[in-house]
């Protein structure tokens, strides 16, 4: 019903910097909030960073200040610009958008990404 497309991911170096993109397709009426998490091998997924359709914004402590999420409500794409990028930021990272769907019940269902590799070399 609906897919998360995401792109941007690879290597870099410590200190650089990589731009997540997720393009959400499909039956969709509105997206509500839109976020990324990641998991490091041996972890539990953890949140990076959500934004609702108005723009507000939500980061776990430990990375304020160095990753910024983004949203182009018009074509349901949702961004991450990760700077200062540390061996620890090493994980795969998940698109998730709470989504409305174009049916007659406008069903509120979740929907994951593939998930994008992040690698960060020391």
């Amino acid at each position: 019903q609906v897919q998360l497309l995401e792109s941007g991911g690879g290597l870099v170096q410590a200190g650089g910097s990589l731009r997540l993109s997720c393009a959400a397709s499909g039956r969709i009426f509105s997206i509500n909030v839109m976020g990324w998490y990641r998991q490091a091998p041996g972890k539990q997924r953890e949140l990076v960073a959500s934004i609702a359709s108005g723009g507000s914004t939500n980061y776990p402590d430990s990375l304020k200040g160095r990753f910024t999420i983004s949203r182009d409500n018009a074509e349901n794409v949702v961004y991450l610009q990760m700077n200062s990028l540390k061996p620890e930021d090493t994980a795969v990272y998940y698109c998730n958008a709470d989504v409305s769907l174009r049916d007659y019940y406008r069903t509120r269902n979740t929907y994951w990404g593939q998930g994008t590799q992040v690698t960060v070399s020391s």
